[in-house]
Formats: C-alpha cells, structure tokens, sequence
C-alpha cells in the first residue's frame, strides 16, 4: 500500500514543527558585516587598482618564466 501526505505551511511554520533553531537573526548579522565589508572593499574593484594588481602579478610571473627558461635552457645543454 502506498500513502502521499501533503503538508501545506509556510517555512517558519515547518522549521518550528521540526524544532529548528530561528536565525534569520544571525543571517541578518552576516549580511550587514558581507555588506560592511564590501562597502569598505570597493576601492579594490575600481578598474585602475585592478589594473595595478594584475600588472604587479604580471611582471613578476614574466620574470618567474624568464628564470625558468634559462635554468631549462643550461641544464638541457648540460645533458
């Protein structure tokens, strides 16, 4: 035999049937400190700091591949 029961209530009516704790508290807490900290972040997403990151990173990786390929490059002579 096969039985379907349809419960029809609202999620706050299911969480406390289930006896889940209520932290739509400690989500609001989240959400203001995220939008806090964003606020206080934006000038990281300003396209010329972007821009200086990147550059920054990029340079340093073009040295990084440059000393690879020299180490690479003497040591394949050596063989």
């Amino acid at each position: 035999m096969k039985m379907t029961v349809e419960v029809d209530c609202t999620p706050e009516e299911a969480r406390r049937f289930m006896g889940l704790p209520d932290v739509s508290t400690l989500n609001e807490a989240l959400v203001a400190e995220m939008q806090a900290r964003m606020t206080a972040n934006m000038s990281a997403l300003a396209p010329d700091e972007l821009m200086k990151n990147w550059m920054a990173f990029g340079a340093g990786a073009q040295e990084q591949f440059r000393k690879l390929m020299e180490v690479g490059l003497s040591n394949a002579g050596k063989g």
